[in-house]
């Protein structure tokens, strides 16, 4: 989930629309390709920040990135930036969680989500979706000090490549708050998730998220 966030619950009713893979006809275009991660950016209407999407192989099991990207409360310990994260209740077909983060370059930002997932099986295992959209309204008050990001709307999508390797689309837009020119927080949104893709293929090598079912 983020600026950089996933998580994972079942949806249907309620959730955004579906997250589908990169068509380069609906506007997306090449921004860069760092590290097997092919990333893309299209305008967003209405405003002078971008939509970004990311595609990329990670060397394990849909099952186990699933597993990774929606292990919420332990994002502190690998997520970027990340410093606190928790959820702040299930509801229904979704979950609300809370995230702080803290870049090196700007104050602290922070948001509350509610994210949606579903999943349905491929010929080499599952896929799996997870969407969120911005709920502030549902997550604690504003704090001094620190910047509220009051649009985040993203996703992933995890597809299996074989039965041991994932094809992995995460999607994003949000407005980061504060005072940044948009081309700084474009930037930085850009090379946010080059790193966010290195934490999940980090953490993915952990045994213990091979072992959830």
């Amino acid at each position: 989930m983020s600026i950089f966030m996933g998580a994972a619950w079942n949806a249907n009713a309620g959730a955004p629309e579906a997250l589908a893979p990169v068509d380069p006809n609906d506007g997306w275009k090449i921004t860069a390709k760092v590290k097997d991660v092919t990333i893309y950016s299209r305008p967003h209407p209405g405003s002078h920040l971008k939509e970004f999407s990311a595609v990329g192989p990670i060397a394990a099991p849909t099952r186990a990135v699933h597993a990774v990207i929606d292990d919420f409360e332990n994002y502190p310990n690998f997520m970027p930036f990340t410093v606190e994260s928790r959820v702040v209740k299930r509801e229904g077909d979704s979950v609300i969680g809370y995230q702080r983060l803290s870049p090196k370059i700007c104050a602290d930002r922070d948001y509350t989500l509610r994210v949606w997932k579903t999943s349905w099986p491929a010929s080499d295992g599952l896929v799996f979706r997870s969407q969120w959209t911005s709920a502030n309204e549902f997550g604690p008050p504003e704090k001094r000090g620190v910047v509220r990001v009051k649009v985040c709307n993203g996703g992933w999508l995890l597809e299996p490549d074989s039965a041991v390797r994932t094809r992995a689309t995460y999607t994003v837009f949000t407005d980061t708050g504060g005072l940044i020119p948009a081309f700084l927080a474009n930037y930085a949104c850009q090379n946010g998730i080059s790193r966010l893709f290195d934490a999940v293929r980090k953490r993915v090598k952990d045994p213990k998220y091979a072992l959830v079912d």
